[in-house]
């Protein structure tokens, strides 16, 4: 957001940096201080405007940031000093760069007189963080930092949004310089795809309308796009079946008809077939990544022709080669499909009833009546109370998976988590930041034991900024996913994956202030869930769940999808 241009004047680097958020349009940070951003933080008292969440430690923050961006579609800011601290932002980078989430970093880095001579606390977190950033910039001259700042903010919210770091020298920050912030840029060699080619486009409706098994299977690109409307009228207009990946969910409503549910090694049954069988698979907005073929040379084996609409020209051919490539944002090559698109041939009724009998030959089950509390019940009930408006975010592992899989909202809703990445410990610092851009939402955090306690110390930080937000806890006491893996693909040999040394969770939520309660019999689901909805601030539950709860479907690994196994207990 550039409003009016003020009247240049001298101010210090410091200023810079925050004036120049200011005209961004910013308003919440999340960062830690330290020696090498000293001077910014000085001046930040000075610029009321912009909200500061003081985080426990610098992966937080970067979470923190993620979850903001993701839930409002507003780049998130962080700040940290040099050193360990621009190193401890690295992986929450390579969170929001593998999920391509907008993110602004600023780190303090050392004097420029003794860069490269290995100060104190100083990293080279430009080498470090190249490969997790859509860019950065070193910036050791004063005039250099509203131009850079200028453009980390447009290369990480326009084309295939992500990370962009700028780090900036300590003696730049106390350096006086002219604020004189750019309307215009210069970038020669950025030119990121934004419309859709119209002669792909006509070939892209003619192939919908010839093909007898279409299948659309959709990624996160559509929802960054905010293309969900556009994918429903398409789905509705053609007829046309639509799996999500992992990230995708809540781009299609669940419940819909033609909704295949999640594709993937660990997806639904009835879309594992239905992508096995296709003649046509149009894929928007995703990578078309490992998680989603499995084994890549048996995915799909039945389609004559690939369609891959993408912004990223990059991820055109990178795993499947399509026959039609459309480089483009997901919303706008839709919107440019809509009035090309036609019902297909009469035998697609045929298709659509063969998916029908695999959805029913396939359902989502689970083990019950073992006298064990089973995580299906759990979600089953937050998703109720969700009535299809809250924000879920899920960390990763088992817990991640049943709740994409139970995933139940009606309507395209905000179901949050780290992909690509898989970065265990993002659930919490993510809600709540996500609860600091949308306070208007319930926002439920969903995560097992073992990725919880990774980042339990920003418990801290929903007290102090008084975060609403409800942890489901699905404790069963170990590593679930590498103790299911081990169990089912390495022998049975379970390795380091016993978590029954850990907190007393309702003393550890007692400490850092919060309320909680502890759940391990079906009928006190809800009575929990009563007490954590009554209860103003956050609230924990920590549902011991059955120990030898499993995620299902699931494909072996190194098999592919029409290798899928399912829960082999009755329902």
């Amino acid at each position: 957001m550039i409003e009016a241009k003020p009247q240049t004047n001298v101010m210090t680097g410091a200023d810079i940096v925050l004036s120049s958020l200011e005209r961004e349009g910013v308003e919440v940070i999340f960062g830690y201080p330290g020696g090498a951003n000293l001077p910014i933080y000085q001046r930040l008292p000075e610029h009321p405007a912009l909200r500061h969440v003081l985080v426990r430690h610098e992966q937080g923050a970067a979470h923190m940031a993620d979850g903001y961006a993701r839930a409002t579609g507003k780049p998130g800011v962080v700040f940290a000093t040099s050193g360990p601290g621009a190193l401890n932002l690295v992986t929450g980078l390579a969170t929001a760069f593998m999920d391509s989430v907008p993110m602004v970093a600023i780190t303090g880095q050392v004097n420029t007189s003794v860069v490269g001579r290995d100060a104190f606390q100083e990293s080279d977190v430009i080498g470090c963080t190249l490969p997790v950033t859509k860019h950065n910039y070193l910036v050791t001259r004063v005039e250099d930092l509203a131009p850079c700042i200028r453009k980390a903010f447009h290369l990480a919210t326009t084309g295939r949004p992500g990370p962009v770091l700028v780090d900036v020298c300590k003696d730049v920050q106390q350096a006086s310089g002219i604020f004189d912030y750019p309307d215009e840029l210069t970038m020669p060699g950025y030119r990121p795809a934004l419309e859709a080619d119209l002669s792909a486009i006509g070939l892209v409706a003619g192939k919908l309308a010839e093909a007898e098994r279409p299948v659309i299977l959709v990624g996160h690109g559509v929802l960054l796009s905010g293309a969900e409307a556009e994918l429903l009228e398409l789905a509705e207009k053609t007829g046309i079946p639509v799996g999500t990946t992992l990230l995708g969910i809540g781009a299609f409503p669940t419940e819909h008809p033609l909704s295949l549910h999640m594709t993937g090694f660990m997806g639904t049954g009835w879309c594992l077939r239905a992508v096995q069988n296709a003649d046509l698979l149009m894929m928007v907005g995703m990578r078309v990544d490992d998680r989603v073929t499995a084994k890549l040379d048996e995915w799909a084996p039945r389609a004559e022709t690939f369609i891959h609409v993408d912004i990223d020209h990059s991820e055109m051919g990178k795993n499947v080669r399509p026959h039609i490539e459309v480089v483009a944002d997901a919303k706008r090559a839709l919107q440019a499909l809509l009035p090309l698109a036609e019902p297909g041939p009469a035998s697609r009724r045929t298709w659509l009833t063969q998916i029908e009998a695999w959805r029913e030959e396939h359902p989502l089950r689970y083990r019950r009546s073992n006298g064990h509390l089973q995580p299906q019940d759990v979600l089953l009930e937050m998703y109720r109370r969700c009535r299809s408006e809250a924000i879920v975010v899920a960390d990763v592992g088992q817990n991640q998976i049943w709740a994409a899989l139970w995933w139940r909202y009606r309507r395209p809703g905000l179901f949050i988590n780290s992909g690509g990445a898989g970065t265990m410990g993002f659930a919490l610092p993510a809600a709540l930041g996500a609860k600091v851009g949308r306070p208007d939402k319930a926002v439920w955090c969903v995560a097992g034991e073992g990725g919880f306690v990774m980042t339990a110390q920003e418990m801290s930080v929903a007290i102090e900024q008084n975060l609403d937000v409800k942890v489901v806890l699905l404790n069963n006491f170990s590593l679930g996913m590498v103790r299911q893996f081990q169990d089912d693909f390495y022998g049975g040999v379970r390795s380091h994956v016993d978590l029954r040394v850990m907190p007393d969770f309702m003393k550890l939520a007692e400490a850092y202030g919060w309320h909680s309660a502890r759940v391990a019999r079906a009928e006190d689901i809800g009575a929990a869930f009563d007490a954590a909805e009554r209860t103003p601030g956050p609230f924990l539950i920590d549902f011991q769940i059955d120990p030898e709860a499993n995620v299902y479907p699931i494909v072996p690994l190194g098999k592919g999808l029409d290798h899928f196994q399912e829960e082999p207990y009755d329902i």
